[in-house]
């Protein structure tokens, strides 16, 4: 049995949804790669009910864009990697600033503070793809920002995982930090730029993937809650990983000449699915540590006082890649429908203060796609699951996930279902060569949810105002 009460959270009093988020400094990465994504008037509304003033995107898409004018919230836009080598064309970076900066900079427009150029581009899995348009994108972004007159608002930062100080056999202690030797001399030409610009250095801390594939890491370092074998560094006791990785940044920054540079954790959450270490409980603890680490302002040993933190993330987002692993669609505080998965105090004080699930969403008919006991040949069961698998999100089916004890036919209706629901409820959907039947009884399990999809905001009535959108952009481009 879950040590989280789950269900209680959506019918809470209504005086503990007033949040007074004490946590200084706290965001949330809002991700919208989902097979039907929510309303963004819907997730902005979700983010001021929870007293979140601040949000990274991955891209400046025009709906999420205007749902944030006025509201205040401050906001980080993003470049993707893929698009490093555009923006190393400085017209094309002044395009940039002009069509995702400039125009939202008015009076009740998009509070835009930094933009992220690329995420993670020296990760030593992309074999040095994006080493050398990272730094020139940055300049030209930048530099674009400055001539645009933004410069003292709106800073350039580019997004580093940890591996751009090494691994722990690079740097056994966090005093020891230093940039990677393979990228060392484009980090320190980075971060002088970035100090000359008074832009902050972003990085993505991730305690939960030092345990992912790792069965040797001691499992408490990765908490707030003390380990029993602590790093000792120059007499400083460090009792987890956040704090070591943190300071060894710290570390690598002085080295390089900047021990004073601002830092702002991109990234840093604990996926709830899709691995034996993601669940419920271990998110729980992860996030009951954290927040009041950062409510309290202490900082880290070698950094005192507050620090900069975008959770990741907001919302599970379905349709994300699995190259990394399968708890990759999980990172969520949130689920898909964005109701609230646990407890969370995001204020860090103590206070009760639950996330407010997102208000008025609707979903689509109580109807699930279950396994067929009558089907008399199941010959094709198989390839008709792996079918289901590669067009839907059956995550949650894997090794230690939350629908890992399913028996057979269970384990065909989850896959069924994920597609059917994927597929709107599309009364072709729920075929598979007659080893599926469509019903009205909810199939799900005490610890296993079989989903029913929201009505995403990409219904046929909002495809034709994004048509309607894009054929006015055209139109007013061609008849400048």
């Amino acid at each position: 049995m879950l040590k989280v009460k789950i269900a209680s959270l959506w019918v809470l009093l209504p005086s503990l949804f007033l949040i007074c988020l004490e946590v200084k400094g706290l965001g949330v990465n809002w991700g919208t790669m989902a097979t039907h994504k929510m309303d963004p008037k819907t997730v902005v509304q979700m983010l001021k009910d929870n007293g979140i003033n601040k949000v990274k995107l991955f891209d400046a898409e025009q709906s999420t864009m205007s749902a944030l004018a006025g509201t205040g919230i401050e906001v980080m836009i993003a470049i993707p990697n893929d698009q490093l080598a555009d923006m190393n064309d400085y017209g094309r970076a002044k395009k940039f600033v002009q069509r995702n900066i400039t125009r939202f900079n008015f009076n009740g427009g998009v509070d835009i503070r930094y933009v992220a150029v690329g995420n993670e581009p020296f990760l030593k899995s992309y074999n040095g793809s994006f080493s050398k348009t990272t730094f020139p994108a940055l300049q030209n972004i930048q530099n674009a920002i400055n001539e645009a007159g933004l410069g003292d608002k709106v800073k350039a930062t580019v997004p580093s995982n940890a591996d751009v100080y090494g691994s722990p056999t690079d740097n056994p202690v966090p005093s020891a930090g230093r940039f990677r030797p393979d990228i060392n001399d484009q980090m320190v030409q980075m971060v002088q730029f970035l100090a000359q610009n008074n832009a902050p250095f972003t990085v993505n801390i991730y305690p939960f993937l030092s345990l992912y594939g790792n069965d040797n890491f001691p499992i408490d370092f990765a908490f707030f809650d003390g380990a029993p074998q602590p790093v000792v560094d120059n007499g400083i006791q460090y009792t987890n990983v956040f704090d070591a990785n943190y300071d060894t940044l710290v570390s690598a920054l002085k080295a390089a000449g900047f021990p004073n540079m601002p830092i702002i954790v991109g990234e840093v959450g604990w996926p709830t699915d899709g691995d034996k270490n993601a669940n419920i409980n271990m998110a729980y603890r992860f996030y009951n540590g954290l927040l009041p680490r950062l409510a309290s302002n202490k900082g880290t040993p070698l950094r005192p006082g507050a620090i900069e933190v975008y959770l990741f993330g907001l919302i599970d987002e379905d349709a994300k890649s699995i190259a990394p692993g399968n708890f990759e669609r999980h990172w969520g505080i949130f689920r898909y429908d964005g109701k609230p998965k646990f407890a969370m105090d995001l204020s860090g004080r103590g206070q009760n203060s639950f996330p407010v699930a997102a208000q008025n969403v609707q979903y689509q008919e109580k109807r699930w796609c279950e396994f067929n006991p009558d089907a008399k040949d199941l010959s094709k069961l198989g390839e008709n699951i792996d079918y289901a698998c590669t067009f839907a999100d059956c995550t949650p089916l894997g090794y230690g996930c939350s629908c890992n004890g399913l028996d057979a036919n269970a384990n065909a209706s989850y896959a069924f279902n994920a597609y059917y629901q994927v597929q709107n409820q599309g009364e072709m959907a729920c075929g598979f060569q007659g080893l599926a039947r469509v019903t009205t009884r909810n199939i799900s399990t005490e610890t296993c949810s079989f989903n029913i999809q929201i009505v995403g905001t990409y219904s046929s009535a909002s495809r034709a105002s994004v048509y309607l959108f894009v054929y006015l952009i055209i139109f007013a481009v061609f008849s400048l």
